[in-house]
């Protein structure tokens, strides 16, 4: 399985703020964003205990497949 990173821009025409962009982008309402770049890592096979799955292992593992500080 892949996991993919973007970097987008979103034009704030309303205003809004960096949070409820956020929100936004995370609830896909009412924003145009447009992909800048990708980023494609193999995360191997989906399971339950993935640590992409889980809330308290997902930061760490974020950093670490995409080699984040």
């Amino acid at each position: 399985m892949k996991a993919y990173k973007l970097e987008v821009l979103v034009i704030d025409f309303e205003n809004i703020g960096d949070a409820e962009i956020v929100n936004l982008l995370e609830d896909l309402d009412y924003i145009y964003p447009s992909v800048k770049d990708v980023k494609c890592v193999d995360i191997g096979d989906w399971h339950d205990d993935h640590p992409l799955n889980k809330k308290n292992t997902y930061d760490e593992e974020y950093k670490r497949i995409f080699k984040t500080a």
